[in-house]
């Protein structure tokens, strides 16, 4: 499984808002500044999170995007469902019934496919993982390794 960039994008956006939590609204050109990201796509990119209820999109000349929740409401999981989707991971194909294999076993596929089955877990598992993992953990976390980052985010975007 691969995520797409604007998962990545969408975690560090919604950090730099939060670093900047200063409840004014950012302009996307700013945001995609600041880390050298195209604007029209990075803005495809946070209209999802506004979709998802993540981000408030604030219209006008001095508009731009600032948290629609308190980074300890936003979840890893939020961010990824909103820029991928919730679909499942996985899509089992039944291959099991399929070409020689499929005609030799009789026919009898009542039971789960064990492939589907374990795929189902290792998804719950890794979604369960995500859900657990809130922005200000993740904050919190980048904080700690980079004490400086949150005054160099407010400085790279002109806000001190």
């Amino acid at each position: 499984m691969r995520m797409s960039q604007g998962v990545e994008w969408a975690v560090h956006s919604l950090l730099n808002l939060a670093w900047l939590g200063d409840g004014e609204p950012v302009p996307v050109a700013t945001l995609a500044t600041g880390h050298d990201l195209p604007r029209a796509y990075l803005n495809k990119q946070l209209q999802l999170l506004v979709k998802a209820g993540l981000l408030k999109s604030v219209p006008g000349a001095r508009g731009g995007f600032l948290l629609a929740r308190p980074e300890e409401s936003i979840t890893l999981l939020d961010v990824f469902d909103a820029m991928e989707g919730d679909a499942p991971l996985f899509r089992c194909a039944e291959i099991r019934q399929c070409g020689s294999v499929g005609a030799r076993t009789g026919g009898d596929f009542s039971t789960a496919c064990a492939v589907n089955s374990a795929m189902g877990r290792a998804e719950r598992a890794w979604r369960q993982a995500l859900a657990e993992q809130t922005l200000a953990e993740v904050r919190a976390s980048a904080d700690a390794h980079a004490p400086s980052m949150g005054r160099t985010v407010r400085r790279a975007f002109g806000f001190d």
